[in-house]
């Protein structure tokens, strides 16, 4: 039965794969990401509070359930430029360039969210079920880009990748006042990772071997404090702990049948978020300010080669994000919501060939979302996702056997790699209300 259960929450935590802020997604839920992820100080839905402030639930007077299902794509160009040579060795001042198209195939992301308040009570509870983080990219073989070259031409083949993480966590919000509220959030974590070809394994003469499903777990919390003047303004601030992972055990193929084995270490970057809302009439206003700790996650901050040849990790530098919504509430039972998003970009120029495999850069992201309220228990919601990289991360193509030569990570001279990436999200969801939360006379 255990096992069972276990496959079964990585076969979930695998649909949620595809690339946002880095790895960590900007929303959870029609609602929240309709408001560009904005939630730490402005708790517009019980999905947003309990993924960026569990203090905020305290805001809700109900028992709900709200359950979302959303469509995401991707539109991803990988280019690359190598220089010729003669027969001797030589430049021959020509270069061989060559650009492929990703062929990711869109993919289902699901989310669920429980809050419960008592009647009479100060104390609110809630659960939930994200995906928190997702990255991955498919990009097939060429013979006309050097980059996705058969291996034993000196390319590196067809690119794959899958990584993910399912978050689920138990949250307990307190009143302290009628104003200020604390909370908590413990959680459980598997995280999931497949690689094609997989550059953390030693290469052979067959290249870079191909690696199986793996998954990992953790351990991790959430802290936050949530303010609400009762005359508009509202404020919030929230922790997320970084997630120590569990080694990631890999299974590795190479193209001339032989196995190995090799263990890697992925930690899930600590996050601060800084929130204000402010609510007058039929309109709210939300905006969170987060960084992102990329430079203290293991096999997220380190770079470079090993002297057998294997990459040791991204070199992602810590990231900015703000976030920002508007929602009008003017038209009977029908809230619109407008949401933008911005992010940092973590890949500077000299390690952009690293993160083929993780082309997770989306710098600026449009929403558009609304909800239909049916009745007094039930809302529909959704949500249209709109995001760019806003240009492309571009750097050196690096070679492990010239780390000597080119130093720190062996550029090849007059080389070029560079990704740039698109997304779209389609969701719908529904909130249903159980019962209200009252206070005794």
């Amino acid at each position: 039965m255990k096992t069972n259960l276990f496959t079964c929450l990585v076969l979930i935590s695998s649909t949620f794969v595809f690339g946002q802020n880095g790895h960590v997604l900007q929303g959870v839920g029609s609602v929240n990401w309709s408001m560009g992820g904005a939630a730490t100080g402005q708790p517009i839905d019980i999905a947003g509070a309990l993924q960026w402030n569990p203090a905020a639930i305290s805001v809700f007077d109900e028992t709900s359930l709200k359950l979302d299902i959303g469509l995401f794509s991707t539109s991803s160009e990988l280019f690359s430029s190598v220089p010729e040579f003669d027969g001797n060795g030589m430049p021959t001042g020509n270069f061989i360039s060559g650009t492929t198209e990703g062929d990711r195939p869109s993919v289902p992301l699901p989310s669920l969210a429980f809050v419960y308040g008592k009647a009479g009570s100060k104390h609110t509870f809630g659960f939930s079920a994200f995906g928190i983080s997702g990255a991955g990219v498919t990009f097939p073989e060429s013979t006309t880009n050097p980059i996705n070259l058969p291996q034993q031409f000196g390319g590196l083949g067809r690119i794959e990748s899958d990584y993910s993480i399912l978050q689920i966590g138990l949250t307990y919000a307190y009143q302290l006042s009628d104003k200020f509220s604390i909370g908590v959030a413990p959680n459980f974590n598997l995280s999931g990772l497949e690689l094609m070809p997989n550059p953390t394994a030693v290469p052979t003469q067959a290249g870079y071997p191909s690696s199986d499903k793996a998954t990992a777990t953790a351990i991790g919390a959430q802290f936050g404090v949530f303010f609400d003047s009762k005359s508009g303004f509202k404020a919030g601030v929230a922790y997320k702990t970084k997630l120590n992972f569990s080694d990631l055990e890999l299974e590795n193929t190479y193209l001339d049948g032989t196995t190995s084995n090799n263990s890697i270490e992925i930690n899930y970057p600590s996050i601060i978020s800084i929130g204000l809302g402010y609510s007058k009439n039929v309109v709210d206003i939300a905006l969170d300010y987060r960084f992102v700790d990329f430079e203290n996650a293991e096999g997220l901050a380190e770079v470079g080669w090993s002297p057998t040849g294997t990459a040791l990790g991204f070199g992602w530098k810590n990231m900015s994000v703000i976030s920002a919504g508007i929602q009008y509430k003017g038209i009977e039972k029908l809230p619109l919501r407008i949401g933008y998003t911005y992010s940092s970009n973590p890949i500077e120029s000299d390690v952009a060939f690293f993160n083929l495999l993780s082309t997770a850069i989306i710098k600026h992201a449009y929403q558009f979302g609304f909800s239909y309220m049916a009745s007094s228990r039930i809302n529909l919601e959704a949500v249209f996702h709109y995001g760019t990289s806003g240009g492309k991360t571009s750097g050196p193509i690096n070679n492990p056997f010239l780390v000597n030569d080119f130093p720190p990570y062996g550029a090849v001279p007059g080389s070029e790699v560079s990704y740039d990436l698109k997304t779209t999200l389609i969701m719908a969801g529904i909130s249903y209300t159980f019962k209200k939360k009252t206070i005794d006379p």
